[in-house]
């Protein structure tokens, strides 16, 4: 079975544009089955605002505490997976929200509970449950919220969580969709880019601002064990008469050209 995870930032969900869906159904036709990621970070600072949680931090890193934990599910498992989904079937996929605590679907350890609180590392995936829905057509919609052996629920990464699945179902790409199209360098956008190469160009500024954020994701997913990932846009077409469109970073240099 062909599979794409597609790893959808909460700040993305909203701007994703008509061609996106389009770059999806192209995928279909070339007999991927597709699987969501997706994470809620706006959502869940408005809902802790309102509610006045307040926030804690630990060397710049939010610490989740089970007041915030109780407000990531609910807009995790709540709004953010709702409207992903949402966006999915009225596009005419057969979408299937996915809460990752569910069943033990994810199951992950405290990193440390004094510095981050309730954050974890995923240790297990069960992809029987997304081989069973990828099989009966379904587009899984998951959330990044996992358990203990216990039953403690633990907020997780949710580049990461789209690491962990991607490695443990050995998927053929993973997609990191943010709000451009890939990594330009001079004017240009680049095709693939190594782990080396990229702390090069933010080493001499040519990777600059925002996009750091986004690179530095997609390495760190990278050293959790996958050979590459692929930044595309959300606004615009990223996969067309079987080309892609955006930006692969691969773990060596050549390994892939």
């Amino acid at each position: 079975m062909k599979t794409v995870l597609i790893k959808c930032g909460g700040s993305v969900i909203d701007e994703l544009s008509p061609s996106f869906f389009t770059s999806l159904k192209e995928l279909e036709k070339e007999g991927y089955h597709l699987l969501f990621v997706h994470g809620g970070g706006p959502d869940i600072n408005a809902l802790l605002e309102l509610y006045q949680v307040p926030r804690e931090f630990e060397n710049g890193l939010r610490k989740t505490t089970a007041e915030t934990m109780e407000i990531v599910e609910m807009v995790l498992a709540g709004k953010t997976n709702r409207t992903l989904a949402a966006k999915l079937t009225s596009h005419g996929f057969n979408a299937f929200g996915v809460n990752g605590s569910d069943g033990g679907f994810l199951q992950a350890n405290i990193i440390d509970q004094e510095k981050l609180g309730f954050v974890g590392d995923i240790i297990k995936v069960k992809t029987d449950v997304i081989s069973m829905l990828l099989n009966g057509r379904y587009t899984p919609v998951i959330t990044p919220i996992a358990t203990t052996a216990s039953g403690v629920k633990l907020n997780i990464n949710a580049d990461f969580a789209a690491a962990a699945i991607a490695n443990n179902l050995q998927v053929d790409h993973c997609i990191f969709v943010t709000d451009v199209q890939g990594i330009i360098i001079n004017g240009e956008l680049v095709p693939q880019l190594s782990k080396q190469e990229i702390e090069s160009y933010i080493h001499t500024g040519l990777i600059t601002g925002g996009m750091i954020p986004k690179v530095r994701s997609a390495v760190d997913v990278i050293e959790k064990g996958l050979q590459s990932v692929r930044i595309v846009s959300g606004k615009e077409v990223f996969f067309s008469q079987s080309k892609w469109v955006g930006t692969e970073i691969i773990a060596k240099e050549g390994i892939l050209r």
